[in-house]
């Protein structure tokens, strides 16, 4: 164990675990995150971070150094909304602590990552660790809709392109070489319209409709047969449109939910798509999507990513596994991700990535969130200790 890393968070513990319990008693909708991003900037204004940055779409981003190897951790500050709060046993924005775990909305997902990021750039620069380099620590918005796009203001506007990215999703302390690439994705059929007393005279864009969702389950069934990691298909979301509901519907459009495993590429998709509609009077295309940040930003996004994965020889995994050792005194656990993060963004500009963060992932956006104080601490130390290790 890396005892003077651990011995200066022993003393922060307490403010460390404070701070995660008022970000969790911010409610910060995707959208909705001025709160939480100014409550953030003043925090790490405190902890004496050299410049502190809220760009046009409203993220903050905290520099401490300016050597010349940069790494940079990020945590997305909004959470999924909160619609089932009568059965929370505690309630989703008291940041109540109970057995040793936090409970609320963004416990997980992912307010203890971003407060041990924080506190891990000010432990860095209390010990010398950022000799030579440059730390950024983001927290990023938008990131439920639309991952990565707030990367991709972020580096834009602020001209910086780090050599190393964590991301600090949940991963329960694991170290996390990737995840599962996705594409969201719109089937649209046409029919003709005819009054509902004569439907024979028009053509039923719901049952044209009909056998496209035969083939997404075929699809499905075909995907998950295949060896190795398994990727998945899903008709998420359906609806038509008629001229009244006694007509005969003219158009029908289902959501589709594609997540991809390592190796398969945009002309992969590209054909089974064409697979599923062949035959019927049908189109598809990938999603796009059309939000508005906090500060009035229009954002459009595309989502579309394929899967990556770091190797375990690269020098940022090695890195982690180094870190791992000197905080945790065994060697690393691994994981990799089935769900898509902002790491896409670094990712597709070729910046080695890896993934690390506190909190059971498959509690995120659950009834009764919570993390455990204990991952919140060792995941401080450890992101201080991949800094002295970069």
């Amino acid at each position: 164990m890396d005892k003077p890393i651990m011995q200066l968070v022993a003393k922060i513990e307490k403010n460390l675990v404070n701070f995660t319990r008022d970000l969790v008693r911010i409610k910060s909708y995707s959208g909705q995150e001025e709160e939480a991003v100014r409550f953030t900037a003043k925090k790490m204004s405190e902890l004496g971070y050299d410049e502190i940055t809220i760009d046009a779409m409203g993220n903050v981003t905290g520099r401490i150094g300016s050597g010349e190897k940069q790494i940079m951790f990020d945590s997305h500050l909004d959470t999924v909304a909160v619609k089932d709060e009568g059965k929370w046993d505690y309630p989703p924005f008291s940041g109540e602590i109970v057995d040793g775990k936090i409970y609320g909305r963004g416990a997980v997902d992912m307010k203890s990552g971003a407060a041990a990021s924080i506190y891990a750039g000010y432990i860095a620069k209390q010990l010398g660790l950022d000799a030579g380099k440059t730390i950024y620590v983001s927290g990023t918005v938008m990131e439920e809709d639309c991952d990565g796009e707030n990367l991709k203001h972020l580096f834009k506007e602020l001209a910086i392109r780090p050599d190393f990215f964590v991301t600090c999703e949940p991963s329960d302390n694991r170290i996390v070489t990737g995840h599962k690439g996705k594409a969201q994705i719109t089937i649209k059929t046409t029919g003709t319209s005819a009054h509902g007393s004569a439907p024979e005279k028009g053509q039923n864009a719901i049952y044209e409709m009909a056998e496209i969702i035969q083939q997404v389950e075929k699809t499905n069934h075909k995907l998950h047969e295949k060896k190795g990691p398994k990727s998945t298909l899903v008709m998420s979301n359906i609806y038509s449109k008629s001229v009244s509901l006694n007509a005969v519907p003219y158009e029908c459009e289902a959501y589709l939910d594609r997540r991809m495993v390592p190796g398969e590429t945009e002309a992969m998709i590209n054909s089974e798509m064409e697979q599923i509609i062949a035959g019927k009077k049908a189109s598809w295309e990938i999603d796009t999507l059309h939000r508005k940040s906090w500060t009035g930003l229009d954002i459009y996004y595309q989502p579309f990513h394929p899967a990556w994965e770091i190797s375990l020889d690269h020098y940022l995994a090695q890195a982690c596994a180094t870190a791992y050792r000197e905080i945790f005194g065994r060697n690393p656990e691994y994981d990799y991700w089935d769900f898509s993060t902002n790491a896409v963004t670094p990712v597709g500009m070729g910046i080695p990535t890896i993934g690390f963060g506190p909190g059971v992932y498959k509690l995120a956006h659950c009834t009764n969130e919570n993390c455990a104080v204990e991952k919140i601490i060792e995941a401080c130390g450890f992101y201080a200790a991949l800094i002295g290790r970069i």
